[in-house]
């Protein structure tokens, strides 16, 4: 279950957007990774700089995840600002909960356009007095106490939440859940789902009970990761729907409802994108290429290639040298 609130218009913004993410000793790194590759794998999509990012620290020296990965961050000083600042600590927030922490992220809260919780980030975030009135979840093991320590706070039982100005969720996977709708709200759903599919988020498992009700946006983004399977040799749509147990009208419906595209839309663009993959990162000809996407004919291949990109698949070749 999510939260969603204030949703706003996906508007294609072309600026670069710098995200903030604040870690405390014995971070969680696969909340890190979690927040990070979706910004990494949207500006790899789109080709262009959407997202860039910066790790802080409340001081300059290197600091170690919960599994002993080193990171070495900036001090967040009051020169920090941007699109969002993820608060991410894990275990020992309470011992990190002190007054000059709080003055820290107040102020921050006056240069980051949102402040999002990861984890028990949320708990720091609510002792700043920032959560007061907004809707706010933590991990599964803090929420009791989250919600009888701070009442101001509106405590949901959710993966995640995005409340105006503040976002939280519950760990490391609920983040990447939380990144891709903070990316479909910035750059719109197509490219929200072709970065979800790149990771396989969202694969459907077929002996799942049919009864269950899948929400809309759970089911699309099942569909591309079963596209993402199925390059070399794509499925029909019909095949796709059947595998979800959904009619083929059905994800039609979804697809145009979620991204305004067709599923044949979205396959074909995740098949050329990973056409402009290997363009750009092997050897391969443009006619092995062609074959491993899908393609029997290169020139139906580059056809299609060419009214996505606006050029050639030997020219992407070219251009990433």
């Amino acid at each position: 279950m999510q939260i969603l609130q204030n949703t706003v218009p996906k508007p294609k913004d072309i600026t670069t957007k710098h995200i903030g993410i604040l870690l405390f000793e014995g971070f969680s790194n696969l909340c890190l990774a979690n927040a990070v590759e979706p910004l990494r794998a949207a500006n790899t999509l789109a080709r262009r700089p959407l997202y860039d990012w910066t790790y802080y620290s409340r001081s300059s020296q290197t600091v170690q995840s919960s599994s002993a990965l080193p990171v070495q961050p900036k001090p967040l000083t009051g020169e920090a600002a941007g699109a969002a600042l993820l608060i991410m600590p894990s275990y020992g927030y309470h011992q990190l909960d002190t007054p000059d922490l709080r003055r820290s992220l107040r102020a921050a809260a006056g240069r980051f356009q949102m402040l999002a919780g990861l984890d028990t980030g949320s708990w720091l975030l609510a002792a700043a007095g920032l959560l007061n009135g907004y809707r706010a979840t933590a991990h599964w093991d803090t929420l009791g106490e989250l919600a009888e320590a701070f009442p101001e706070v509106d405590v949901v039982d959710a993966r995640w939440v995005i409340d105006g100005a503040r976002a939280s969720c519950g760990g490391a996977t609920t983040t990447l859940e939380m990144m891709l709708e903070l990316i479909e709200r910035h750059h719109g759903a197509t490219l929200a789902l072709e970065v979800a599919a790149l990771f396989m988020f969202g694969e459907r498992d077929p002996q799942m009970n049919p009864l269950r009700r899948w929400p809309d946006d759970q089911l699309l983004h099942a569909a591309a990761a079963l596209m993402r399977r199925h390059i070399e040799e794509p499925l029909s749509i019909a095949a796709v729907a059947e595998h979800l147990q959904i009619s083929q009208r059905r994800l039609e419906q979804i697809a145009r409802a979620e991204t305004g595209d067709s599923p044949g839309k979205i396959y074909r663009r995740i098949r050329l994108a990973e056409a402009r993959r290997r363009m750009e990162q092997t050897r391969e000809s443009v006619a092995e290429i062609a074959l491993r996407c899908g393609y029997r004919d290169p020139t139906a291949m580059a056809r299609a290639f060419g009214a996505e990109y606006g050029i050639t698949p030997r020219q992407a070749r070219q251009l990433a040298k």
